[in-house]
């Protein structure tokens, strides 16, 4: 029986803390995309008011928050 995909923190494709890294070996495409998709997201304006209207708090402080959550709750990967 084929086990089912899960989400960890990536060892070999990390910077930070592998979050990125992670997601992108989740998602079968290089993490490099996903950093510039985090890094954009942060930095476009419009998303940036948005969250801040409706969070409180501007999205470049909101993503860094996000990152810590998911760098605390997802686990690292087992594999070396």
């Amino acid at each position: 029986m084929k086990e089912p995909k899960r989400l960890y923190r990536s060892v070999k494709n990390k910077v930070i803390c592998g979050v990125c890294g992670g997601i992108g070996e989740y998602f079968a495409v290089d993490p490099v995309l996903i950093r510039l998709i985090w890094i954009f997201l942060m930095m476009f304006q419009s998303w940036r008011y948005l969250f801040h209207s409706l969070v409180g708090f501007s999205l470049v402080g909101g993503s860094l928050f996000f990152y810590i959550i998911a760098a605390a709750i997802i686990p690292k990967s087992p594999e070396i």
